[in-house]
């Protein structure tokens, strides 16, 4: 391929609720509104030219888009809010049925072309694939954007813009999945949406922020493969140090212990032996909820909690894998009494945004993965996120396909003088 690659965009276009829906004023829960301010999430679903056999010509691309158009159009009647907007104050949705912008963009070379969209950094600009709204739209109160993006190759990209103050990943994968459901002609999504946000109650003193920026970074953008032979021996670890309990673990706790090891291990020429090293990651709260909502099943907006497992960067560094798996399990027990108290309003110290703490998300089992706008699913799905510096991040996500079983983590949680060291202690887990 001959120079670099370009996208060439239609103009952005906003697609309605495909029938009527109601208007007014809906408030947002007292979750919402502490997730309140964050940017737009930006998803981006990669699928492969193997699994677009009826798209690979323009009449075929052209079908695809307008299905999916359709898909939209029709679960925007049941999912009424998302056409809405974000009420200036931030604390309520404005039902105005305006619908959500939509991109029809076509790409100068296949995906091959850029590594499938795998490698980091991208090969291609990112913001050539990122919805954008016209000049003079305002970005504060959207809800949700859409662009999709042919490659020559029949492959399509499609991204995704969210407001995380409407949805959490979980809620944004039910929406997408309707979505696809809808393209695919199903005569209603598998699950009702549940808005029911007033249902939480309010606390009678305000709850204090998730978390809360401090510090911007200079946070350099690694990837990781770790390979489910890695996953499997540190459970098998885990198991036989807790052979007494008959305990076991998931891979989320064994892929969690192994990068906070590796973390504190790179960072350990910046940090004293007695300082605290920390991995803050989101927690799902949906049961948590059962008898406060009228019903989860459904509900698509924010249940999570900021879970933290924190050791000396000593004993981070020298502990077992088995003994931080154990770490990551007793921070997710913690979590109901936490959940529980945060609700109540109880002021809890913060977990310092400074260089000791990566903030982690698990985006490998929310439901992205499975969606199917009518082309099967993708295979390979990841956030884009290059710029987000106000903390040290880490995400898991499913390997692209066909490598599964498993774990992909997206780092952007060292500056460059540990970077080399943090890359060689994950690639003996690779």
């Amino acid at each position: 391929m001959a120079g670099k690659p370009t996208v060439a965009k239609s103009p952005p276009a906003l697609i309605p609720p495909a029938g009527p829906t109601p208007g007014g004023t809906l408030p947002l829960s007292c979750i919402d509104k502490t997730i309140g301010g964050l940017a737009l999430v930006n998803l981006i679903q990669v699928f492969p030219p193997s699994s677009l056999s009826s798209a690979h010509d323009d009449q075929g691309a052209a079908a695809a888009m307008a299905a999916i158009r359709n898909g939209f159009a029709r679960a925007l009647v049941p999912y009424y809010p998302v056409a809405g907007r974000v009420a200036p104050s931030g604390l309520a949705v404005d039902c105005t049925g305006e619908g959500v912008w939509f991109v029809e963009a076509a790409a100068s070379c296949a995906l091959a072309d850029v590594g499938g969209l795998e490698c980091f950094p991208l090969p291609i600009a990112g913001e050539l694939l990122l919805p954008r709204p016209p000049p003079g739209e305002m970005l504060d109160g959207l809800i949700l954007m859409a662009q999709v993006t042919r490659f020559t190759c029949g492959g399509f990209a499609v991204v995704i813009s969210f407001n995380h103050t409407v949805f959490d990943g979980y809620g944004a994968a039910q929406f997408l999945t309707a979505v696809g459901e809808l393209a695919r002609g199903l005569p209603a999504p598998s699950v009702d949406p549940v808005w029911d946000r007033d249902a939480i109650p309010h606390p009678r003193s305000p709850l204090p922020p998730l978390f809360r920026v401090l510090t911007e970074f200079r946070l350099v953008t690694q990837v990781a493969d770790i390979s489910a032979a890695s996953i499997e021996r540190v459970k098998d670890e885990f198991k036989q140090a807790a052979a007494s309990t008959g305990e076991g673990c998931s891979t989320f706790d064994a892929v969690t212990a192994i990068v906070f090891k590796c973390r504190a291990l790179a960072l350990a020429a910046a940090l004293p032996d007695g300082a605290e090293v920390r991995v803050s990651f989101a927690a799902g709260t949906r049961p948590l909820l059962r008898g406060v909502l009228p019903t989860v099943d459904g509900y698509y907006g924010n249940c999570v909690y900021m879970a933290c497992v924190a050791r000396t960067s000593k004993a981070a560094r020298e502990s077992a894998l088995a003994e931080l798996v154990g770490a990551v399990r007793e921070a997710k027990e913690a979590v109901a009494a936490g959940f529980a108290d945060w609700m109540r309003g109880v002021v809890r110290p913060d977990v310092p945004l400074d260089y000791s703490t990566a903030i982690l998300t698990d985006w490998s089992r929310l439901g992205f993965n499975e969606v199917d706008y009518g082309f099967g699913v993708p295979g390979y799905v990841f956030p884009n996120d290059e710029q987000a510096n106000f903390a040290a991040t880490l995400l898991f996500v499913k390997p692209p396909a066909p490598r599964r079983g498993g774990i992909r983590v997206l780092l952007r949680c060292v500056e460059e003088p540990h970077a080399a060291m943090f890359a060689a202690e994950l690639d003996k887990f690779a």
